[in-house]
């Protein structure tokens, strides 16, 4: 009996020994995206050893940036000319390449339009189920997600060898960005080139206002706002808090405001201190994407609407009228 608890014991003992995870970092080649420093900290929850990869051109900064993370152990920088653009097809080889090299148990990057279009190809390749946009970490091979729009939360137990996983940053406190010493060193190297696709340019959106997915403080507007020239009224409100502005889908499809400001489970998840939802009548679909704010205010002209389920501070009231009553006195 003895002797069976010891074997017991020692093939626990090397099962964790042998944990370890590989982040691939999402970063503009200079700097983070901040939703990497919530994945690692999902990665240090899963437990082992946290391996980073980047991958890009000129990615000298970002690699340093990322060994100097609490909890990273190592940094595989691969720079080459087939990255540019961050292209899934050039990625996918690279991350596979990696796997093949050290063996990872766990393969992390952000559920964000870059995480979603190269882990379920990895997943794919590695014949696994990818496991998309956890919320929380119970074990090594136990994970929470959300399903139904976020009406329901399913903990799941996965048996693969290799677990592939977005991460909802959300969810995740940022690991701390100071404080690690992580090793630097080169990827696997190879011909990562491909003729499937090809990187021409991006146009990417200038504001000062702070991104949405890491603000602090968002003003929200919805269908209720009935054109794009009235969301000045909250482009004015935000201005006094400093915050990012959001939409839902209805606000967006209507043409009132680009798609980048959308809020939802179509759209951008955020968690900010205070969310701030005006004429936004709360559909399901737009809850699942800020429901996890710590502070929720709603400003509605009907008292029925879905948002006032959800808000920590409702007010009934023609927000042509509460918004810049709000603005003035802040």
């Amino acid at each position: 009996m003895f002797a069976n608890s010891s074997r017991s014991l020692l093939r626990t003992s090397i099962f964790h020994r042998c944990k370890s995870t590989l982040v691939v970092a999402e970063h503009n080649n200079e700097a983070l995206n901040p939703v990497t420093l919530n994945t690692i900290a999902a990665a240090k929850k899963i437990g082992g050893d946290v391996t980073v990869l980047v991958a890009g051109t000129k990615c000298g900064p970002a690699s340093e940036a990322v060994a100097k993370v609490e909890g990273v152990a190592k940094v595989l920088v691969a720079e080459n000319d087939a990255f540019k653009g961050f292209t899934p097809e050039s990625l996918t080889p690279l991350v596979l390449a990696a796997q093949n090299q050290f063996k990872f148990t766990h393969i992390l990057a952000g559920a964000t339009a870059f995480g979603k279009n190269v882990l379920p190809r990895v997943a794919s390749k590695l014949d696994v189920s990818p496991i998309s946009e956890i919320i929380d970490v119970k074990s090594e091979d136990t994970f929470v997600r959300t399903i139904y729009a976020g009406n329901a939360v399913l903990t799941l137990r996965s048996k693969d060898p290799v677990k592939v996983i977005t991460v909802r940053g959300t969810n995740f406190a940022p690991a701390a960005a100071t404080g690690g010493s992580g090793a630097v060193e080169p990827a696997p190297t190879g011909d990562y080139a491909q003729s499937l696709t090809e990187f021409v340019s991006q146009e990417l959106t200038k504001s000062d206002r702070p991104e949405l997915t890491s603000a602090k403080v968002i003003i929200s507007g919805g269908r209720g706002l009935k054109s794009g020239d009235n969301f000045k009224l909250l482009y004015d409100l935000a201005d006094k808090f400093g915050a990012a502005v959001g939409a839902s889908r209805a606000a967006v499809d209507a043409g009132y405001v680009p798609n980048d400001l959308q809020i939802g489970q179509t759209g951008k998840i955020v968690a900010p201190d205070l969310y701030v939802a005006v004429g936004i009548s709360g559909a399901i679909q737009h809850l699942a994407g800020m429901k996890d704010s710590k502070t929720i205010v709603a400003i509605n002209k009907d008292p029925e609407a879905p948002i006032f389920q959800v808000a920590d501070i409702g007010l009934v009231a023609d927000l042509f009228k509460a918004v810049p009553e709000l603005t003035g006195k802040l």
